[in-house]
């Protein structure tokens, strides 16, 4: 009888497989402090420009009440756009 193989120990994307990221910012363009927030919201990287897009559209609400102002695009270390308000 043979078993499939264990799976592969888990790892974290390096960012070149995960390029994608928003800079979170307060009123003043400085990165915002999440506080208790950034386990859920900070460090979010994605592996397409859709993806990254997709998030800010369902998470911006959440951002705002925790204080972020504005976002920014970037593509690893390129600023794509942004910043990007989160006011209607």
């Amino acid at each position: 009888m043979n078993l499939p193989e264990q799976p592969g120990v888990f790892r974290q994307p390096t960012p070149s497989e995960r390029p994608w990221w928003w800079r979170l910012e307060d009123a003043a363009g400085a990165e915002a402090d999440l506080g208790s927030a950034d386990d859920e919201y900070g460090d979010q990287r994605f592996s397409s420009q859709a993806d990254a897009e997709s998030w800010i559209g369902e998470t911006w609400e959440g951002l705002k009440e925790i204080g972020v102002a504005q976002v920014t695009l970037f593509e690893l270390d390129r600023l794509v756009y942004g910043p990007m308000s989160l006011s209607a």
